[in-house]
């Protein structure tokens, strides 16, 4: 799992995941919706309503885990053993089992999510956001115990990996506090971006340069250009969100008319108990009592 894909894939689930992630920040910032409890489109069948209500996150996060899980498992040729028979034994595959973990902690976070929306009587923010920091604060430990035997162009590829970890889980404890705060979600968007493609880029920098000879470790300059790398992947990665931004709010600017207008069509079939319409109920039912109320006496003997 050490080598060029399982580097790729897990980077390429993480940036698509920040690219989900940017569309809803940007949408409900743009909408002034919650980002923890978004308003719903006006649906009148009940299985749409239910299929909404569905963690669509936490199933492809459960999905994801156990397709990695299996590809670790049976990417090695011998199995995934975990010590050999020798005596006295020792652990074998050291860097397999600690990707087993993380993808573990992958499939536990989306049945977290799963159980929080969908399965308990109230959604639980806080047991999302709190399974969220113990993930990364797990990844964290992992990586740092990952890259004890990396020299030169390796162990500053990790390095890099690790800051980002840090950061996120920084702003992910920061969330436990403010989970509705947009300026956190915004920077947590840009650290999941930039987690999924230097990853991707470590799996090119590590095991397919561009150059198609390996870095050299003992080449300063490689090092640096490494750093290089790292830093236009901080500003690619700006810009897209940027562009992101600016696609959600043409489509907000471009949509948003024709879907006042559906609401407004389908507003006499609202059965909210909130409007003018019940607010108007009180007043006729007080005219109706003082019309009875001026006949009782000219009805009377």
């Amino acid at each position: 799992m050490g080598k060029f894909n399982g580097h790729v894939y897990p980077g390429l689930y993480l940036f698509s995941y920040g690219l989900y992630q940017a569309a809803v920040v940007f949408k409900t910032s743009i909408a002034n919706d919650s980002l923890l409890y978004p308003s719903r489109p006006p649906r009148n069948k009940r299985i749409w309503a239910r299929l909404w209500e569905i963690s669509y996150q936490g199933l492809l996060k459960i999905v994801t885990g156990s397709i990695f899980i299996i590809y670790v498992i049976f990417c090695l040729e011998d199995g995934l053993v975990l010590m050999s028979r020798e005596v006295p034994p020792r652990f074998l595959f050291p860097k397999e089992w600690q990707h087993l973990t993380m993808f573990i902690l992958l499939t536990l976070n989306g049945c977290v999510d799963v159980t929080s929306k969908n399965l308990l009587p109230q959604r639980c923010v806080l047991l999302e956001k709190g399974a969220l920091v113990l993930v990364f604060c797990v990844l964290l430990i992992l990586l740092v115990s990952h890259v004890q035997d990396s020299t030169g162009v390796e162990l500053q590829v990790h390095s890099l990996l690790i800051l980002v970890v840090f950061l996120l889980m920084l702003v992910l404890i920061a969330e436990l506090w403010a989970p509705n705060a947009l300026y956190l979600s915004m920077t947590e968007t840009f650290l999941f971006l930039m987690m999924g493609s230097w990853l991707m880029q470590a799996g090119f920098i590590l095991y397919r340069p561009i150059s198609g000879y390996p870095w050299q470790d003992d080449d300063i300059s490689d090092i640096m250009f490494v750093t290089t790398f790292f830093c236009w992947h901080v500003m690619v990665n700006a810009l897209c969100l940027l562009g992101i931004y600016g696609i959600s709010s043409f489509w907000h600017h471009c949509y948003r008319p024709r879907s006042k207008l559906m609401g407004s069509q389908e507003a006499p079939y609202d059965t909210h108990t909130e409007g003018p319409i019940y607010q108007l109920l009180p007043e006729v039912e007080l005219s109706e009592k003082d019309d009875q109320a001026l006949l009782l006496p000219e009805s009377s003997p």
